[in-house]
């Protein structure tokens, strides 16, 4: 059963992995890191300790600019 259970999981939802890194530009300096999108942490700015990310219980609410997701 379980072989069947995988053919349709990969058929609806495809290879994909759901967790994943997204560039962050900081708002107030400018410098740009990776971000874990399900971060479980408060994410500071490496340049300026400014708040990139901040948990929610889900997905991380990223306030800095999105440059680079996947």
């Amino acid at each position: 059963m379980s072989g069947e259970l995988e053919k349709l999981w990969k058929k609806l939802f495809g290879n994909r992995p759901r967790n994943y890194y997204v560039r962050v530009r900081c708002l107030k300096c400018g410098g740009e890191q990776y971000v874990y999108i399900f971060a479980a942490t408060r994410v500071p700015c490496h340049v300026c300790g400014e708040t990139l990310a901040e948990p929610t219980g889900g997905k991380a609410k990223i306030l800095g600019e999105i440059v680079k997701g996947r």
